[in-house]
């Protein structure tokens, strides 16, 4: 008897990680729910259901999360070293079975709920009316680039392509469609209509992404890939780079001004004056 309690472990490390998983579990669960660090609000339509989506996969996935890690605690609890003899085991293949089954339903399952919400950004139509900006990327900035009254954007001729002369897009100089064209640094669309924009790179792959619409988006050379959305309020927004694109990149950014329907077409105007000079 002496020599059994003798050769008996200690329970206070188990005890000791046990009570550290809770707490791990406890703060993670506050942080959470009390939405410590998030998010800024969603500004379109989509992109509220991208965080309905969202939220739905943080719950499903949270439940298994706290379940595995109870689990977890309460088997380094019930299990510690009490000086008994090692019991080995090859495990449960039948379990392993349904474990692996149901995380595939629910990880498909949750991506064929999100489809819907993804396929109107870049496969929905685009209604009538929509605001068309092209939207360059090159080591490291962005120009968005409006067809002007015209309605209709300017050739492109690579070889002409050279910022320090004011053609940072390579507009032929000779094409009548381009002579109104609209190239700015940053982005200014109207609340409430929807926008098309038309994304590109001149270089490498870089990656257009507001955090407000939910949408990010790789800019391809050799590509044009379009995206639409529609913002609901007014405000500033910043454009970010989210590519690693080289030694610039944490600096490649610009901003997204989102006016009333009037302060857009009073910007319209006084872009179309400057080119007019």
């Amino acid at each position: 008897m002496g020599s059994r309690k003798s050769n008996a472990g200690s329970a206070a490390p188990a005890v000791l990680l046990a009570i550290v998983i809770l707490l791990l579990v406890g703060s993670t669960l506050y942080f959470h729910i009390a939405k410590t660090w998030w998010f800024p609000p969603a500004i379109t339509p989509v992109g509220h259901e991208i965080d309905q989506q969202f939220f739905l996969t943080l719950v499903v996935t949270g439940i298994v999360f706290v379940l595995a890690q109870l689990a977890l605690a309460w088997m380094v609890f019930k299990y510690r070293d009490h000086g008994q003899k090692a019991h080995f085991t090859r495990g449960n293949h039948a379990l392993e079975v349904i474990w692996t089954t149901a995380t595939l339903v629910i990880f498909v399952g949750l991506g064929a709920l999100a489809t819907h919400a993804w396929g109107q950004v870049h496969f929905g139509g685009v209604e009538p009316g929509a605001l068309q900006v092209e939207v360059t990327g090159v080591q490291f900035t962005w120009t968005f680039r409006y067809p002007g009254p015209d309605g209709k954007f300017g050739k492109i001729v690579p070889a002409d392509i050279d910022a320090s002369v004011g053609n940072p897009l390579g507009l032929d100089p000779n094409d009548p469609a381009g002579k109104d064209d609209i190239v700015v640094p940053d982005l200014y669309v109207p609340v409430n209509q929807q926008i098309e924009l038309m994304i590109r790179s001149q270089d490498v792959i870089h990656s257009f992404f507001v955090r407000e619409l939910r949408i990010k988006q790789d800019a391809v050379p050799g590509l044009i890939v379009p995206i639409h959305f529609r913002v609901e309020q007014t405000g500033d927004y910043e454009i970010t780079c989210n590519q690693l694109c080289g030694l610039g990149h944490y600096h490649m950014h610009a901003m997204m001004h989102v006016l009333s329907q009037a302060d857009f077409e009073q910007w319209e105007k006084k872009q179309e004056a400057q080119n007019a000079q």
